[in-house]
């Protein structure tokens, strides 16, 4: 993986859907590095199943920021662990949750933070916020597009602004893209485990990806030990989807934004194992 060396630019990574322990454990000890290495300005982490596979706690929470975590997105999986509702609703939350659940659903769907200035660059106002689709997913949430156009609205005096939108179709995810561009530094999916390679800048400068992947075992069924998935296929009975172990790896997605413009400039994928060397 070759990236060029960061100049004025913001450096954003967005990890993908963080599952159990492993998926903790390998942000645990390689995010501090991946952030020397990469020049990283700003993470993103969605967590939505991060405490056994459903879920995020306060303790998992505070595990991730003091690991370099910037700013934690969420999804269908959201409200799992009822522990973390006093999070959501506090003033100093870096959580976002999709902002097209009803409006008295815990915890918020943007946020404002800043990425501290370099050497070359000022500190950049950086704004996070969550969708999610509607198509083959659980019937909780309103329309993403006016939702995106609300979003837009608040964001307004924001020029990098991410967005995670947490979706099953791809169709869903590269129509929102379209829709979004040019008014949305980053878009990319989480939700379905599984990177695409169709990571590109589009026509008015945001980047898109249909799902930057998955951040746990990948000798598994997304994240899921295999043999329980396959007997309740095989069956239809009811079994309990336990996080798999096995081949830990985390994947995401770092892009490099003009912090005057809030246009992307460059996106690249990641995959890296527990103990794999970085380039």
């Amino acid at each position: 993986m070759t990236l060029r060396v960061p100049d004025t630019t913001l450096r954003v990574l967005m990890a993908g859907d963080v599952v159990g322990k492993p998926g903790r454990d390998i942000i645990l000890a390689r995010l501090c590095e991946l952030r020397s290495h990469f020049s990283l300005d700003f993470v993103v982490v969605n967590a939505e199943n991060a405490a056994g596979g459903s879920g995020l706690t306060p303790e998992i929470y505070n595990a991730l920021m003091n690991a370099g975590v910037d700013c934690i997105t969420l999804g269908d999986h959201a409200f799992k662990q009822k522990s973390i509702y006093p999070v959501l609703n506090s003033s100093d939350s870096r959580i976002v949750r999709p902002a097209n659940f009803p409006p008295d659903a815990p915890g918020r769907g943007w946020i404002v933070l800043e990425a501290p200035a370099t050497e070359k660059r000022p500190a950049t106002t950086v704004a996070v916020a969550a969708l999610m689709g509607r198509v083959f997913m659980k019937e909780m949430a309103d329309n993403p597009i006016l939702a995106a156009d609300k979003l837009v609205e608040r964001l307004a005096h924001t020029r990098v602004r991410l967005l995670d939108f947490h979706a099953e179709a791809t169709s869903e995810t590269q129509m929102l893209g379209r829709y979004l561009d040019g008014r949305f530094s980053v878009v990319l999916g989480t939700h379905t485990h599984v990177a695409t390679a169709d990571e590109r800048i589009l026509p008015r400068g945001t980047a898109f990806q249909c799902d930057v992947g998955m951040t746990g075992a990948f000798e598994s069924i997304i994240g899921r030990d295999i043999e329980p998935v396959l007997d309740a296929f095989r069956t239809c009975r009811s079994a309990t989807f336990t996080v798999a172990r096995e081949d830990v790896r985390l994947n995401g997605t770092i892009v490099d934004i003009d912090p005057i413009s809030g246009k992307a400039l460059d996106i690249k994928r990641l995959e890296l194992r527990m103990d794999e060397a970085l380039p």
